[in-house]
């Protein structure tokens, strides 16, 4: 049944010239049939520069907001029209207009986990791998920073730089508390901590690196090290341990799980590529504005 199942979704492929993009936080399922793999920024890259007629994200809704901003000609299909984001639903264009009259004169850096609304009120956004250098971009010392305070406050003391934080933040990371990386740090002593800064700034400040998943990623494939803890949502986790299996990878706590991305699967893949159903569509007047601050994004240079 999933091999009928795998086969379809590859026929269909061909026939709508459609490209499969998936989270790292996906199930291995659908991360097994993706035609690119990655974190937000990665996958925003992949999205504005496919050639595809069709692009299947399996992701939550802002990602694929994101990917019909950056090609509007594109059809943008989420398997799940329900995997939102509650850190993106944290705040509203509305309440970010408010937020820039209270703070006149203030650049607007947006996290990429965020509404399209909210990105067209925006000056630049960012991922969580490359916040420090879009911040660092940034003339303007009086600086918002919206919606997840935790990575707005690891930015902060990274580059000793005073922002002004929207109090939003990922229910899935909130999860990691320091208690636990304690324990798992006294169950494995040889272990590096390698945590994301979605994380509380608690236990960010344990981490022996701060990265995001893609950087998870590399780091691990370049590391000698043997055993990692591993600080970020638990597909991760998993993923590692299939790719390095002569490597030990502990999650922090089974807790760190995001239900919406795992709402995604290969039946609802099918189904999408069947029927073109659940399309994600921005419309113009958002869509011209929230580019903007997308495209200055893609245009920081990495460190």
């Amino acid at each position: 049944m999933k091999e009928e199942i795998i086969q379809k979704i590859s026929e269909l492929k061909k026939q709508r010239n459609a490209v499969i993009l998936v989270h790292n936080y996906q199930k291995k399922e659908v991360q097994d049939i993706a035609d690119f793999t990655g974190d937000s920024l990665e996958l925003s890259r992949k999205a504005a520069n496919t050639t595809a007629d069709v692009i299947v994200f399996c992701g939550v809704h802002f990602m694929a907001e994101t990917a019909s901003i950056l090609s509007p000609d594109k059809k943008v299909l989420l398997p799940d029209s329900a995997s939102g984001c509650p850190m993106a639903d944290m705040i509203t264009a509305e309440q970010l207009i408010q937020f820039k009259k209270e703070n006149p004169g203030a650049t607007v850096v947006t996290y990429i986990n965020s509404s399209a609304a909210v990105k067209a009120e925006t000056d630049i956004c960012c991922t969580s791998s490359n916040a420090i250098n879009v911040v660092k971009s940034v003339k303007n010392d009086k600086i918002i920073f919206c919606p997840d305070r935790n990575l707005g406050s690891y930015a902060q003391k990274v580059l000793n730089k005073k922002l002004i934080l929207w109090n939003g933040f990922c229910p899935t990371h909130m999860k990691m508390l320091p208690e636990y990386v304690a324990l798992q740090k006294e169950i494995h002593p040889n272990a590096l901590f390698l945590v994301h800064p979605e994380c509380p700034p608690q236990t960010v400040a344990l981490a022996d690196e701060v990265l995001s998943t893609t950087g998870i990623l590399n780091y691990v494939a370049k590391s000698d090290a043997k055993e990692f803890i591993i600080g970020t949502e638990n597909e991760i986790t998993f993923k590692l341990q299939r790719q390095y299996p002569d490597k030990k990878f502990y999650p922090v706590t089974d807790l760190a799980v995001c239900p919406n991305m795992k709402k995604n699967n290969l039946e609802k893949v099918l189904n999408v590529l069947e029927e073109m159903t659940n399309e994600v569509k921005v419309p113009k007047e958002i869509a011209d504005k929230a580019i903007i601050p997308i495209q200055r994004m893609l245009e920081v240079k990495p460190s």
